[in-house]
């Protein structure tokens, strides 16, 4: 029997927690005797890391300072590669890069000792712009090279498409950087239970992988690690990647207390992933009875200093290159780079938010140009139940696109009254 909630109004089993004030975020968990966290990250977009003196900062009373030669297991955590150092001891490779976390009993102090750090680096060339780091001239951010995803799209003759079209235009779309900005900054407490068990209390989106990184860096049994998801204050995405779960775990078993880590605003900013910033190149072709005959995009996705979910995003970002409509001959590529920006992942969409930018703006376009209705335009090419996608999968169910068309248009009768031709 099926169970199904549509048409109910079921239990939102968390509301009332978070009406009444009393859902325990992070940030909210106390524990007697606990200390306090905080990182020191690299002002340095691109360099190597020569050497780093915390002799001074050890001498601040109570204060442990932590730097990449502490961590007992491998230095590194992703989602998909494993290469985002969890304290940055040979190279790091954008502005956010944790070199030192330090531990103690008041903040004030932990400012003191991470101010008394001493780093020396040896800079080096920066690459900012994905075309450049394309490249093959380009600095290495990582030694396989900076193209971290090429995916090709193939279908039908795409040259021969452009050669029937009566009608054919080319733009760049370009969508920036966005941050996912949730209420609720990255916070932690991580201690050691009296089974000899870590647990950490952090709001995360991927409780189970967390356990995997965890136990990684630390050199770990994955079941003697705990991860307690909390309520969570907005995520998006955002919360997807590693950024102080291990730090604070790190501390907790070097200090042998517990230890509670808090960003604050412009930390957060800099720690967690962001939307791709894409640059699209689009050409579309259409007859002058307005049916698409070819569509040729190149998308080039900013993954950043580290991958994070970039070969899934830009994959996905390729599938949806041609929108929800029907063409013949199709030619994508969409490229994943590393550049030494802050590195980018899930948001929102998962790469599927940014190409309507380009492809729905070249529909628009093409629909003046062609003194076309936009609505009729889309209807004429709107994937139908039988369609073929670009991706060769043919829609067997459930394609309600013509439908939602007919539906919102009823809401712009006046659109588009007079056409004018597009310079």
């Amino acid at each position: 029997m099926m169970n199904s909630n549509i048409g109910q109004s079921p239990v939102k089993v968390d509301a009332l927690g978070k009406v009444l004030g009393i859902s325990k975020y992070p940030g909210d968990y106390y524990r007697e005797g606990m200390i306090y966290g905080k990182t020191l990250r690299t002002k340095y977009v691109h360099a190597n890391v020569i050497h780093i003196d915390t002799g001074k900062a050890e001498k601040v009373p109570g204060v442990k300072i932590l730097t990449g030669k502490d961590v007992p297991g491998h230095n590194g955590h992703g989602v998909l590669h494993q290469h985002q150092p969890v304290l940055a001891d040979k190279r790091v490779k954008y502005i956010g890069d944790a070199v030192a976390i330090a531990g103690g009993p008041d903040l004030d102090l932990l400012e003191e000792a991470l101010a008394l750090i001493k780093v020396e680096y040896e800079e080096l060339p920066v690459v900012v712009d994905p075309e450049r780091a394309m490249e093959p001239a380009a600095i290495k951010i990582h030694e396989e090279g900076n193209i971290a995803y090429h995916l090709k799209i193939r279908k039908g003759d795409v040259d021969h498409g452009f050669q029937v079209a009566d009608e054919i235009i080319e733009n760049t779309y370009q969508v920036q950087m966005v941050d996912h900005a949730f209420l609720q900054p990255e916070a932690a407490l991580a201690e050691i239970d009296d089974r000899g068990h870590l647990v950490i209390y952090v709001a995360t989106q991927y409780a189970h992988w967390d356990r995997v990184e965890i136990a990684n860096a630390l050199n770990m049994g994955i079941n003697k690690i705990r991860v307690v998801t909390t309520a969570v204050g907005g995520a998006f995405g955002g919360r997807e990647d590693m950024t102080l779960q291990i730090h604070a775990c790190l501390l907790a078993l070097k200090c042998h207390k517990p230890v509670k880590m808090i960003y604050e605003r412009a930390e957060s900013f800099l720690a967690h992933a962001k939307r791709h910033p894409m640059k699209m190149k689009y050409r579309t072709g259409a007859t002058k009875d307005g049916k698409l005959v070819a569509v040729e995009a190149t998308i080039i996705g900013d993954t950043g200093a580290y991958a994070s979910w970039a070969p899934n995003i830009l994959r996905k970002a390729g599938v949806h290159a041609v929108g929800p409509y029907e063409v013949s001959n199709v030619k994508v590529d969409s490229y994943a780079v590393y550049t030494n920006n802050p590195f980018a992942g899930a948001m929102r969409g998962f790469g599927a938010a940014q190409p309507p930018m380009a492809h729905e703006g070249q529909m628009d376009i093409l629909a003046r140009k062609l003194m076309i209705d936009p609505v009729e335009f889309r209807l004429k090419n709107a994937l139908k139940v039988g369609s073929v996608t670009a991706t060769g999968q043919v829609l067997e169910s459930s394609v309600g696109l013509v439908k939602t068309i007919q539906e919102a248009a009823k809401y712009f009768p006046d659109r588009f009254k007079q056409l004018g031709e597009v310079e």
